[in-house]
């Protein structure tokens, strides 16, 4: 009878043991998916990752000790977004991070169940992504860059730094998130501001110097980014081409004037990403 005691015993306090290791072993965190247009080994790209990380350390989160993150670049290529996207979702990511319009778009066609926190998106309403700014709705979540709501007052400072301006040729992507509002807006300001534009369709990288051939031919005294993905992904080559054919320019993010870049007026990126982390739900 003793033995069988101290038999139960020493199971109990193994199990008790067994118990407390099981306690004390580091919950699982499930990785998080930032999916991003242009290459990392961009300028913008990096300075947008780091705020994104220093967002996370904030939240007390430290990539490679309690949280891993899974990077993902389309290197600038449009085509490529659906394949990343479908790969975070299948790696049962907890949130997708979606870094510019056009992965927003690429992750909301991916899944309707993980949730998505996009980044700087123009106008999140326009583009359907969201229900309304006050109730989202659905999966998706985020930040907006206000990008009709500036376009105007782009053209305005335009005006100012070129007090002359009479013709201003216009760089955007026809089918990029909130273009046709942008677009309007930048149409109800040249007209009182007596000021013509001339719209540029820039969709492929190929159609950057095509834009500013056609400027110059067309008289344009100064340009208007904008903007859509391959603008963003080319901020250098736009600045060179701006200079090159004399023409002031205003953009719609600090990057093309950390470029060389004239001037800018909008939100700030790397402050946009920061501000995603805390939206992410860890």
């Amino acid at each position: 009878m003793k033995n069988k005691i101290i038999t139960l015993a020493l199971c109990a306090m193994l199990f008790a043991l067994c118990s407390s290791a099981d306690a004390q072993q580091p919950k699982k965190v499930p990785p998080i998916g930032y999916l991003a247009l242009g290459a990392f080994t961009s300028t913008t790209a990096t300075t947008r990752r780091e705020a994104f990380r220093h967002g996370l350390r904030e939240l007390g989160y430290v990539e490679g000790k309690n949280i891993v993150v899974e990077w993902r670049s389309a290197d600038g290529k449009l085509d490529r977004l659906p394949t990343l996207a479908a790969e975070l979702v299948r790696l049962k990511v907890e949130v997708i991070v979606a870094a510019a319009s056009s992965v927003t778009r690429a992750a909301k066609e991916a899944t309707t169940t993980i949730p998505i926190v996009f980044a700087q998106e123009g106008d999140p309403f326009a583009s359907g992504f969201v229900a309304s700014l006050a109730r989202p709705g659905g999966n998706l979540t985020g930040l907006s860059a206000l990008a009709p709501e500036l376009t105007g007052k782009r053209l305005e400072l335009l005006k100012e730094t070129v007090p002359r301006l009479s013709r201003v040729a216009v760089l955007g992507t026809s089918t990029g998130s909130g273009y046709a509002q942008m677009l309007k807006e930048s149409e109800v300001a040249a007209g009182a501001l007596k000021v013509k534009l001339q719209n540029l369709d820039v969709s492929d990288p190929k159609d950057i110097e095509t834009a500013f051939r056609a400027a110059s031919k067309g008289r344009a005294e100064a340009v208007l980014v904008l903007g859509g993905p391959v603008l963003a992904t080319h901020p250098t080559q736009v600045v060179d081409l701006a200079v090159k054919s004399r023409l002031p320019a205003i953009y719609n993010f600090p990057e093309f004037v950390e470029a060389g870049g004239l001037m800018t007026y909008g939100v700030s990126s790397p402050d946009l990403h920061w501000r995603a982390a805390t939206l992410s739900g860890l």
